[in-house]
């Protein structure tokens, strides 16, 4: 190995400690357990991925593309870090890309929320606006040429760069938690999906660890994996761009692995918002949409277990907190232009807690 070499191999090991050493010192994240009716027999547990330092489920994500990155000798010292995104991702990216003083660029659609644009700026990222969620690919890959950069390429890698089989992913983490708890092998774990990359790395893990476990995964309207899904096309397409940012896609994605996946649910957009809503006043918790997602897929498993007397637990995930969509899903204003209306959603919650029954 002549002297460059030894010198970017030599940054390569400096920047991997740098991430492992930001892992190391940083807590898990909590598990909070959300009070449902005791004569239920149901426990529900919400992982609050919102407290990573970057915000959101997405923190992980970028820890490992990042580390996936520089083993493969992608990522090198002055490396421009391209990445297309619906926000989330790229706040996350801009953190790492930042922690190691390297340049970032986030290719998003136009509708991604001003807080999540502003978060990536102050982590040193800048912003490439493009107008529909299909040309973020192209966009991305194009930037990165341009620029001698990297596009870390998320939809694709997802699925491969996060260890399925433990070493701390959420899905270790989420069990590990559940140890003294009544029923701490859950019968549901409920996810949505924006790469399939969470829903890829919970179900492997439940297969090779053998749990009963059952994954659902829930998906917003217009995106294309559900009724992919559904059909079993691996190139299902709506082409159409989701409302309920960091889940659901225009296309399947190549890190969507739908053989892992036991039951999938097509949650309203506006019922997405109800769910949100609806968490704050039942436990005080300020999330953001796609957690609203999670929760109404929940609330149907949850409906399904108390009609067929079945005790046990069902855990979900909240993604990121409220406060990046105060001008967008937390908005009057934002919502009736979009021709969302919640209000029927919050009584279907509503007399969902009061009988026990499902009845959207």
């Amino acid at each position: 190995m002549n002297s460059a070499g030894i010198r970017e191999r030599a940054w390569a090991d400096e920047a991997v400690r740098k991430i492992n050493a930001e892992n190391n010192r940083s807590a898990d994240t909590h598990l909070y357990s959300v009070p449902l009716p005791e004569h239920w027999g149901v426990q529900l547990y919400l992982k609050d991925e919102s407290t990573h330092r970057s915000g959101s489920l997405k923190h992980r994500l970028a820890r490992s593309l990042f580390l996936f990155g520089l083993v493969n000798g992608w990522i090198h010292e002055g490396t421009t870090i391209v990445e297309a995104s619906s926000g989330s991702t790229a706040v996350s990216e801009a953190y790492f890309a930042q922690l190691l003083g390297l340049p970032f660029i986030a290719v998003m659609t136009r509708t991604t929320s001003p807080e999540k644009i502003a978060l990536i700026e102050q982590f040193g990222g800048a912003c490439l606006l493009v107008d529909h969620a299909s040309e973020v690919y192209a966009a991305a890959a194009e930037v990165a040429a341009t620029s001698g950069g990297h596009y870390m390429d998320q939809f694709t890698y997802a699925e491969r760069a996060t260890d399925w089989r433990g070493n701390n992913n959420i899905a270790e983490s989420v069990f590990e938690q559940l140890a003294l708890e009544e029923h701490p092998v859950p019968r549901w774990i409920v996810v949505g999906a924006g790469t399939g990359g969470t829903s890829a790395t919970i179900g492997r893990y439940l297969r090779y660890h053998r749990h009963a476990t059952s994954l659902a995964v829930v998906d917003p309207e217009n995106s294309a994996f559900y009724p992919g899904w559904r059909s079993g096309a691996a190139d299902f397409s709506t082409g159409l761009p989701s409302r309920i940012e960091g889940i659901g896609r225009p296309r399947m994605e190549p890190s969507f692995v739908p053989s892992v996946i036991d039951h999938m649910i097509q949650v309203p957009d506006a019922a997405s918002v109800a769910a949100m809503r609806h968490l704050h006043t039942l436990a005080g918790l300020h999330a953001g949409p796609s957690t609203g997602t999670n929760l109404w897929g929940v609330w149907q498993l949850v409906a399904q277990m108390v009609a067929d007397g079945e005790r046990g637990s069902v855990v979900s995930l909240m993604c990121d907190g409220g406060d990046r969509y105060a001008g967008s899903h937390y908005s009057p204003a934002w919502l009736a232009a979009q021709g969302l209306d919640p209000q029927p959603h919050e009584d279907t919650l509503k007399a969902f807690f009061e009988t026990g029954l499902w009845r959207p």
